[in-house]
């Protein structure tokens, strides 16, 4: 075992516990904001690993960018509180937990365990960091890289476009 394991654990916990609680509250803000810690430990997790510019755009695109979007469209839409009225159980929820638990112990035993097993020498050390992937980026992949940012400015035009025919 690695020295950085027990922060991977905890940081893979975290980032699970934030996970459900964007599911499970009631109000889309704490919802919302359950997004934001999974979206930050999901960044500690690419540094953790050695993928600096992943953990970089992570925060900077997630969970900057993105959520301010999602607290716009919250706010816009006027979902900040929730009902006071009790619901009753939902009897899809008596199928629902255990067809979760079964993805669950899958995914495990599938795609987890055998990872395990792979010598981290395989990866070298210049793998994730900025130095690595800008010339990539920018030469072989630079129509994608314009196209997906060409398709996150139309985007932003149109919640623009959406915001002023609301108000």
């Amino acid at each position: 075992m690695e020295s950085g394991f027990p922060v991977f654990v905890v940081l893979a916990v975290v980032s699970i516990l934030s996970a459900i609680g964007v599911v499970a509250f009631k109000s889309p803000v704490r919802s919302a904001l359950s997004l934001v810690l999974a979206f930050f430990t999901l960044a500690l997790l690419y540094f953790n690993l050695g993928a600096q510019l992943l953990g970089i755009s992570q925060i900077m695109v997630y969970a900057g960018a993105i959520m301010v979007l999602f607290l716009f469209v919250i706010m816009m839409l006027k979902l900040g509180g929730h009902d006071k009225q009790p619901e009753k159980t939902d009897r899809r929820l008596y199928v629902a937990i255990p067809v979760s638990i079964a993805i669950a112990a899958l995914v495990l035993t599938k795609f987890i365990e055998p990872m395990l097993h792979v010598p981290v020498s395989v990866i070298g050390d210049e793998y994730g960091t900025p130095q690595a992937i800008g010339p990539a980026l920018f030469t072989t992949y630079v129509w994608p890289f314009e196209i997906a940012s060409v398709l996150l400015l139309v985007g932003i035009v149109g919640s623009i476009m959406l915001a002023k025919k609301r108000f």
